[in-house]
């Protein structure tokens, strides 16, 4: 693994698989009862959404992400079965890990507009729908 010491970019590279920094931003909590799986697979997911993981790319072996987020190699593998489910990732034998899908961020910015719009209706100011939201 490769790292150039950027502090607002990690590229690991190994069989020319790539890594940003959504890696160094995945970051589980232990205390959280979520499964850390679902919270590894959540993380990629918003990456993906936000275009900072891009259709076509390649992910790093499973043992060189789960070091990097700080997991057990059966986590990640695990998270990355998920999203494989999806149908956001390929595995393919000598080639790895590949980005194939689109998670759809514009999906999630319309229902937390949805919810914006129906707490106002409803009398919520925007601070106490964040506290509610805060309280889950």
């Amino acid at each position: 693994m490769r790292r150039f010491n950027r502090p607002d970019r990690l590229i690991a590279t190994h069989n020319k698989a790539n890594v940003t920094s959504i890696m160094l931003r995945v970051k589980v909590n232990q205390n959280d009862p979520t499964n850390l799986h679902e919270q590894v697979a959540a993380e990629i997911r918003r990456a993906i959404a936000d275009g900072e993981a891009n259709p076509g790319e390649r992910l790093p072996p499973a043992k060189d992400l789960a070091a990097v987020i700080g997991v057990n190699t059966n986590t990640v593998l695990r998270a990355l079965r998920t999203l494989r489910s999806e149908g956001l990732l390929e595995f393919r034998r000598g080639r790895g890990i590949t980005i194939t899908g689109q998670s759809e961020r514009g999906v999630v910015v319309a229902r937390a507009r949805d919810l914006v719009n129906f707490a106002r209706h409803h009398g919520y100011e925007r601070a106490e729908l964040i506290r509610i939201i805060d309280s889950i």
